[in-house]
This record gives structure tokens, sequence and C-alpha cells, in this order.
């Protein structure tokens, strides 16, 4: 994939309940307000099962994470849509890889930010 300075990348996930418990029994966080409805129906959605559609986009660009770094501004219940935007703000060229510096954005249906977050890595160039 052949990718840009400020290029952005977009995805969207709504949450579903069954998605949180299996997030939960796989990573160990089953606090409360992830396996009890609250008096909506609704489960909070873990923050690091909020971060992984940023590793979405990371996988179809093949970007190894080298750092991440989160900050968690409003809880996400299933049944939020969330999108989240990934703009590549900084590329430099090694020799077998490229550095890539990211900001991300996360948004709910309201378009109320919920996390943001910036990553380092690298992507392996082909050989």
């Amino acid at each position: 994939m052949d990718i840009k300075m400020n290029q952005i990348f977009t995805v969207e996930k709504t949450f579903t309940n069954d998605e949180v418990i299996q997030f939960g029994e796989i990573s160990g966080d089953q606090g409360v307000h992830h396996v009890e409805p609250d008096e909506h129906g609704r489960l909070m959605v873990q923050g690091l099962l909020t971060a992984t559609l940023a590793t979405k986009i990371g996988g179809e660009m093949n970007y190894i994470a080298r750092k991440m770094t989160n900050e968690f501004i409003r809880p996400v219940y299933t049944g939020d849509t969330i999108t989240c935007e990934v703009t590549i703000v900084d590329i430099s060229e090694e020799e077998k890889f490229q550095r890539i510096e990211l900001i991300s954005s996360f948004k709910n249906q309201k378009n109320k930010e919920v996390l943001i977050g910036n990553s380092y890595g690298i992507i392996r160039k082909s050989e």
C-alpha cells in the first residue's frame, strides 16, 4: 500500500453486547460495567476494544506499532456507532522500512469525541 503524508483512513463500527462479552473473556477485563447491562440494556465497551478500530487500519497498511498512547475521553456503550479516523502525520524513509507517526480520533454517532490517540511504528519495505 502506498501511503502519503496527511492521508486519512476511516473505519466505522457499532459494538454489540456479544463482542463486549467475548473481548472481556479474552482480555480478562470483566469489570461489572462490561458484564452487567445498564438500565437501557447496554454494556460499556472496553476502552481497548474501542481502540481496536485503529488496529484494523494499521493491519491494512501492514503497520507494526512500536508505541501507542490513548486518551479515553468518554464512555462507549453497545449500540453506539464509532467512527475512527487515522491520519498519517509523519513519514521518514529508512533503508528497510518507513517510520510512521499516526494520530487517531474516535467519535460516536453524536459526533462526540470518545477517544484520541497517537502511534509510532514502521512499515517494512518489500524486498
